[in-house]
C-alpha cells in the first residue's frame, strides 16, 4: 500500500523564555491560554512555550472519531474520563502538555480540587493518545510520548495516519511498531477497549 504524504501545514512556534516563564504561576499561565484561546499553547518543562496553529480538517474529524470512541467506551466502562484535545494537565517535571485523547482513572480525578479540575489538572495521565497532523514532526512526538511515560502514564499510542504506523508505549518496555493495524487492543489499562483504525488511515 503506497504511503499517504502529509501536506504542508502551519508550523508550531517555539518561543524560548527559559526560567522568565517558569515565574508564571499556574494560575497565571492558565489566564494566559484563555486569553489567547485560538492557538493551543503548551509550556516545555524547561520553561519555552509550543504554540500550536488549529488544525486542519482532515486533522480534526480524525481527533473527532478518536474522542467519540473513546469516550463511549468509557461512558460505559465508567473507571475513567476521557479527555479531548483542548485540555492540558501540568505534568510532575512541569510541563503543560495537551494530549489528542486522554484518560485519568476515576479515583485520581475525583481527588483533585475543584479549582484543580477546572483549571489545568496536575497529573500526567493514565493513558495518553497523539495523533500526528501535517506540521509534527515525528521525532518532537516520539519525545512527547517518552514524557508522558516518564511522569506516570501506563499506556501511550501515538498514531501516524501518514505512515500507517501506530507505536505503543509502556513503561520498562521497548516502544513497540506496529504497521498496518487494524485495531489495537487498550488491556488491560483500558480493558476491553478495542479501537479500529479504518476511520483513522
Amino acid at each position: 500500500m503506497s504511503t499517504v504524504l502529509a501536506p504542508t501545514e502551519v508550523s508550531p512556534v517555539v518561543l524560548h523564555f527559559g526560567s522568565l516563564l517558569r515565574r508564571m504561576s499556574d494560575h497565571e499561565f492558565f489566564e494566559f491560554c484563555q486569553q489567547n484561546q485560538d492557538w493551543r499553547i503548551e509550556r516545555t518543562a524547561e520553561g519555552d512555550l509550543i504554540i500550536m496553529p488549529p488544525t486542519g480538517g482532515k486533522t480534526g474529524q480524525r481527533n473527532a472519531a478518536l474522542t467519540a470512541t473513546f469516550y463511549s467506551w468509557a461512558n460505559a466502562d465508567k473507571t475513567g474520563i476521557v479527555f479531548d484535545s483542548s485540555t492540558e494537565f501540568r505534568l510532575p517535571n512541569g510541563a503543560m502538555r495537551s494530549p489528542d485523547v486522554s484518560w485519568v482513572r476515576r479515583s485520581r480525578w475525583e481527588e483533585l480540587t475543584d479549582e484543580e479540575q477546572e483549571e489545568f489538572p496536575p497529573l500526567c495521565p493514565d493513558f495518553v493518545l497523539e495523533l500526528r497532523s501535517p506540521s509534527d514532526r515525528l521525532s518532537e512526538l516520539k519525545a512527547k510520548m517518552e514524557e508522558y511515560i516518564e511522569q506516570g502514564a501506563e499506556l501511550g499510542l501515538l498514531l501516524d495516519p501518514f505512515e500507517r504506523r501506530v507505536y505503543i508505549y509502556r513503561p520498562h518496555l521497548p516502544v513497540q511498531c506496529l504497521e498496518q493495524p487494524e485495531s489495537i487492543s487498550g488491556d488491560p489499562i483500558l480493558p476491553g477497549f478495542t479501537l479500529t483504525l479504518a476511520e483513522i488511515w
